[in-house]
């Protein structure tokens, strides 16, 4: 009886332990998941809001122009400009911004 006693207190200690340390090991799989995928979006973010700001700052990009480029671009309204799309080896050119709209 006095070996129950004994026994019985240890054994249950080790099947705490055990699935202690199951959960915790699971817990840590899905914590380093969501960071993998907080950075992932990270790095999303950043180049998105890097193109963002080039895109959005014509001098900035008639500055890039000038340091990369030979050639000159030449600005553009948004209404000038237009899409190509190939439907059945047939070319559609639309237009991007609709004035009637």
């Amino acid at each position: 009886m006095k070996k129950l006693f004994f026994f019985a207190p240890i054994i249950i200690l080790i099947f705490a332990t055990t699935l202690t340390k199951n959960s915790t090991k699971k817990l840590d799989n899905e914590i380093f998941q969501l960071k993998e995928s907080i950075r992932i979006l990270e790095d999303s973010y950043e180049f998105t809001l890097l193109d963002y700001s080039i895109l959005t700052s014509p001098k900035q990009l008639m500055e890039f122009q000038r340091s990369y480029f030979e050639d000159e671009f030449v600005q553009k309204k948004i209404e000038q400009l237009s899409t190509i799309k190939i439907f059945n080896q047939k070319l559609k050119i639309e237009k991007m911004v609709n004035i009637n709209e």
